[in-house]
């Protein structure tokens, strides 16, 4: 079954595979774009649209950041229901520093989180039956200036292994 593995161990390992310069070998790692199904171990997901904005729902961004909504559906191809959360996925982007990567703005720290503004985002934690589809929007605060940018996620288990990373690529435009 699915688990949360420490956050700084999934952002450090999915930050090495991408400064490698390189592909690691097809079981850990696919790459995809706008519209492509990534299949996981878990679940499969797309994500459909993604754009850029200084507001969502009131929710603005600190100075020199801008928001990313990405529209992201999720099917569970897994044998039982899973408890998925929001920071399984992270948006990133190329940049010279440490800080390229950015988790959704309901993450504080907690399992639950900060509610989302919305129903059509994203809950921090969700329950994804088996076999259902959901679709919602991650949003992500970024630095301005950042078009070019991808959706991970890497496969954890409960044996504290990981499995394969997905990216999907992608360039956003402003809304």
């Amino acid at each position: 079954m699915k688990k949360i593995v420490p956050m700084l161990l999934v952002l450090t390992l999915t930050l090495a595979m991408m400064g490698c310069g390189k592909k690691v070998d097809s079981d850990g790692y696919k790459e995809g774009k706008l519209g492509d199904t990534m299949k996981t171990y878990f679940f499969n997901y797309t994500v459909n649209s993604a754009y850029l904005t200084n507001d969502f729902e009131g929710y603005t961004p600190s100075e020199g950041n801008t928001l990313l909504v990405a529209e992201v559906t999720v099917k569970n191809t897994f044998k039982e229901d899973i408890e998925m959360y929001d920071t399984d996925f992270q948006a990133q982007w190329d940049s010279d520093g440490d800080d390229d990567f950015s988790v959704p703005i309901t993450y504080d720290g907690t399992e639950e989180g900060v509610a989302p503004l919305n129903d059509k985002q994203f809950a921090g934690t969700y329950n994804l039956p088996k076999g259902e589809e959901m679709t919602g929007l991650l949003v992500f605060e970024i630095p301005a200036g950042n078009t070019d940018l991808s959706i991970s996620y890497m496969e954890a288990f409960d044996d504290d292994s990981t499995g394969t990373t997905y990216f999907v690529f992608f360039t956003a435009e402003e809304q």
